[in-house]
């Protein structure tokens, strides 16, 4: 078992469709914040991601936002942070934020948190990191991307053993016992990454 410092979450910067979307994005702040693990995120002010800060600050936790300089330009960086860090790159963007969590946890999102959570799911199959990712599958918003990842495993394009780089939680909750469920990493990654 280990205690998870840090959660990089992976989620929509937009506010979707059903609004309990935003309300669980908020309420994972609060719980954040409360058990004091800091946010590290992807430094914008909108949609789900800028809910998820802005509880976690609300409630007293630390909020670590990486942003693009071309995001940052248009004005969708959060400006009301414990820190702000503004880089070159979308993939310099990744490397910060990995480097600077110990889990990952993915909320409903679009194509870039599908990016990112893929990302982070691939370097975990390399063995680039040993990091715990967790897909919040409130209300069954990844369903259809968890079928898809059981044909690919179904057609023989993944390894069985590859179910074991990811878990799945239905709920809040669920999701701070599987993080807590997972051993410590075998090793340090910070050396591995680009």
């Amino acid at each position: 078992m280990t205690r998870v410092k840090s959660i990089c979450v992976f989620c929509g910067a937009s506010n979707g469709k059903n609004p309990q979307h935003m309300e669980i994005a908020i309420a994972f702040g609060k719980m954040m914040a409360e058990r004091g693990i800091a946010l590290v995120y992807g430094g914008g002010r909108i949609g789900l991601m800028g809910a998820v800060a802005d509880a976690v600050m609300k409630n007293g936790g630390t909020v670590i936002g990486v942003i693009p300089e071309h995001l940052d330009d248009i004005e969708v960086g959060h400006k009301g942070l414990s820190e702000l860090i503004v880089c070159k790159s979308m993939h310099q963007r990744k490397v910060e934020m990995f480097k600077r969590s110990e889990a990952f946890v993915t909320l409903a999102g679009g194509l870039g948190s599908l990016d990112e959570a893929f990302e982070a799911l691939t370097l975990r199959q390399l063995g680039i990191h040993d990091k715990p990712l967790v897909f919040l599958n409130a209300l069954g918003y990844w369903d259809k991307c968890l079928e898809m990842i059981e044909g690919i495993i179904d057609d023989g394009f993944a390894r069985e053993s590859n179910r074991n780089l990811f878990s799945v939680a239905e709920t809040l909750e669920q999701v701070f016992e599987q993080l807590e469920a997972e051993p410590a990493p075998k090793f340090d990654p910070r050396e591995k990454l680009l």
